[in-house]
């Protein structure tokens, strides 16, 4: 194996043409590692002092085999996208060759041309993800401190054949509330939009980053510009590529609830949701617009709905149970 030291941003346009062929035959495929999603992370979120180190790998033949995209900062190693905006990370290889990638990238990393570092940090690493085997072991052939630790969960619904069967699946209480928040919302003619392929995708997201700011204090404070700007490139990006699933709820023709989520890999990742309180409020349009994504998801065939990061209360009474994704840590034990 033949490994490649890409430093700055270059390299998401050196890699413009590999990079989503091998993200989406990846052990981990999620939206987050994406070009489009990597990229518009490092342009609008990076550390003021980060830089950017990606790290390839490629057999003889010089086919692609990983990317592991990494910023340093004060001398630790992160993911790209690490930690707050970015629900999963990990590796970008396939499973076949995850473990021999991981070896040669320790290789790289530890070879006088690497930036100087004292530790890795890799946070949100799917609980299934090969990464959790491979890098103890790894740590312990090289005489590296290993940690690792539970970092968050993400709830989530596998979803049956229909509506009705996954109504009868949760909890009776939760049910009614559900059954009874719907036929609501239909009596004030709620309705749900779904922004389409040749919608205005700015003007969506401009409606949508609205309602999120609405919602509470926190998410105000949380919009600065670059988070604004990461939603409008994802957007743009999904929407070309066919993954964005951006929807309103809309009662007399005014929008007052939102999920932005992405349609990827037979699963539904909801990203961030929006409400305006003071708008319909008694109309619970927050439970609504959560149920009629997950009876749109499962119409669409979907397997899984995925509410990422976080143990709201919400995610649970909508049936959804925890996944857990880790917190790994190495540095040379010296």
């Amino acid at each position: 194996m033949v490994t490649e030291l890409i430093n700055g941003s270059d390299v998401f346009s050196v890699l413009a043409d590999e990079w989503d062929d091998l993200a989406q035959r990846g052990m981990t495929d999620t939206p987050f590692q994406t070009l489009a999603y990597q990229k518009a992370w490092w342009t609008h979120l990076h550390p003021e002092n980060g830089r950017l180190h990606t790290v390839t790998v490629r057999n003889e033949q010089k086919e692609l085999l990983a990317i592991a995209c990494f910023y340093n900062l004060e001398g630790t190693l992160y993911f790209n996208g690490c930690v707050e905006e970015t629900d999963y990370l990990d590796l970008i290889v396939t499973a076949e060759h995850a473990e021999t990638a991981w070896q040669a990238i320790l290789d790289c990393l530890c070879s006088p041309n690497f930036p100087e570092w004292h530790g890795i940090d890799l946070c949100n690493i799917p609980e299934t993800s090969p990464t959790r085997t491979i890098l103890p072991q790894e740590a312990q052939r090289r005489d590296f401190l290993f940690d690792e630790r539970v970092n968050e969960v993400c709830p989530v619904i596998h979803l049956p054949d229909s509506f009705e069967a996954y109504l009868d699946g949760i909890d009776s209480k939760q049910r009614r509330e559900i059954n009874r928040k719907l036929r609501r919302a239909r009596g004030a003619v709620a309705e749900l939009v779904v922004i389409r392929p040749d919608d205005d995708v700015d003007t969506a997201v401009t409606d949508f980053l609205d309602l999120l700011q609405k919602s509470t204090f926190e998410k105000r404070d949380w919009l600065n510009e670059g988070r604004r700007a990461v939603f409008y490139d994802a957007a743009r990006a999904a929407q070309k590529a066919g993954t964005l699933q951006l929807l309103f709820i809309e009662v007399r023709g005014k929008k007052a609830a939102g999920l932005f989520n992405f349609d990827y890999n037979d699963r539904i990742w909801v990203y961030n949701s929006g409400l305006d309180p003071e708008l319909f409020g008694a109309l619970s349009l927050g439970v609504v617009i959560t149920a009629k994504a997950i009876e749109h998801a499962i119409e669409n065939g979907r397997a899984t709905f995925d509410f990422l990061r976080g143990n709201e209360t919400y995610k649970y009474r909508f049936g959804a149970e925890d996944t857990t994704i880790y917190r790994l840590h190495l540095e040379p034990n010296s």
